[in-house]
């Protein structure tokens, strides 16, 4: 159990039977009347914001939360199936948990899977990810300083935009929590 003393960004508690995280939080001790802590807290599971204010004293129960690094294999359907290198236990994770993380899969990835209980509710790609361009319009020799740029269509199907001097066929890395291209990988 928490403490209202122990709230702090991205604390993890539970809510009403759902995981939530503390997304900000602000200590009020007002002139008169008992000090209380005014929060956001964010669902982890449907991602929706919500105010909560605690009194000072009140108890937090702590949401038992584990991250579990899993590799990815394969599409099926509307699912992506991952699989647990310690147990080669498998489990299949539709697109509403995965959000835009199918843009970035490729085969064989390992990737971070959040579960709740033994239930999985998130899933964190690594930060950046070397992605081939399959199709952009011909590149321009010499143009690297201007901020213009083309759409780029990435090996996974994304569509990014990229500096004018990127052709087909090359590697890129890009950043997975904007979705942005970051630079040419040699290879």
């Amino acid at each position: 159990m928490y403490d209202t003393s122990d709230i702090r960004k991205n604390l993890k508690i539970v809510l009403d039977g759902a995981p939530y995280a503390v997304v900000d939080h602000q200590f009020v001790k007002p002139g008169k009347g008992q000090a209380f802590t005014r929060t956001k807290l964010k669902n982890m599971i449907t991602g929706a914001v919500l105010e909560k204010t605690f009194k000072s004293g009140e108890k937090l129960e702590k949401a038992e939360m584990e991250e579990r690094q899993m590799q990815y294999l394969y599409p099926e359907g509307d699912a992506w199936v991952f699989m647990d290198t310690g147990s080669y236990e498998q489990i299949n994770l539709g697109g509403d948990l995965l959000g835009d993380t199918p843009d970035y899969l490729q085969d064989g990835m390992m990737v971070d899977v959040l579960f709740w209980g033994e239930k999985p509710i998130g899933v964190t790609p690594p930060t950046f990810v070397e992605l081939e361009v399959v199709e952009t319009e011909p590149g321009y020799k010499g143009d690297t300083t201007s901020n213009v740029g083309k759409p780029a269509t990435l090996s996974t199907g994304k569509v990014i935009s990229v500096p004018l001097f990127v052709n087909q066929g090359d590697l890129l890395k890009i950043d997975t929590r904007t979705g942005e291209y970051v630079e040419r990988v040699k290879r």
